[in-house]
């Protein structure tokens, strides 16, 4: 029994807008998004659930990789505590998923989503960029047991990784 987690930084979000929850994705956001999407479509088979926070930019994000993956946007679900919101509160919605859910992307902000794959693989992954995914597996596990190095990471990519500039 296998569970694998995918981790998204929301893609680059215009900083015009006001009030923040309400910014939507630039051009070269919506650009990285699909980008991100196609090349990792056939790394992200199989997603049975998207949780978004409810920010416009990561609605976004969402909408374009359920596009570039083939996955239906009636699997997204907006999670209002996952904006401006801890590692904890991510952690709280993984240990809340339903275990007929196999494969699960969550889309959200820094420094929260940055900090939670961390916690979860033990490895050193920064400050995730816009648009950045992390991958990782949990052998064995519920959802419900999923906590601190419990992960292990299958990648980790972003728009400028895939363009062959350096993370």
């Amino acid at each position: 029994m296998t569970k694998t987690l995918y981790l998204v930084r929301h893609a680059e979000a215009s900083q015009s807008v006001s009030p923040d929850l309400v910014r939507p994705l630039v051009s070269n956001g919506m650009i990285d998004a699909a980008r991100m999407g196609r090349h990792l479509a056939s790394k992200m088979q199989g997603i049975d659930l998207i949780v978004t926070s409810n920010a416009e930019r990561t609605q976004m994000t969402s909408q374009v990789f359920c596009e570039q993956l083939g996955v239906d946007n009636k699997v997204v679900r907006v999670e209002p505590a996952l904006y401006e919101s801890s590692p904890k509160h991510y952690l709280d919605v993984v240990n809340g998923l339903s275990e007929e859910v196999d494969s699960v992307m969550i889309v959200g902000h820094n420094p929260s989503i940055s900090y939670f794959a961390e916690y979860l693989t033990h490895e050193e992954i920064g400050s995730m960029p816009t648009c950045g995914v992390v991958g990782m597996t949990f052998e064995n596990l519920t959802w419900a047991e999923v906590s601190k190095k419990t992960g292990h990471m299958i990648f980790y990519d972003s728009p400028d990784g895939i363009m062959g500039i350096k993370i």
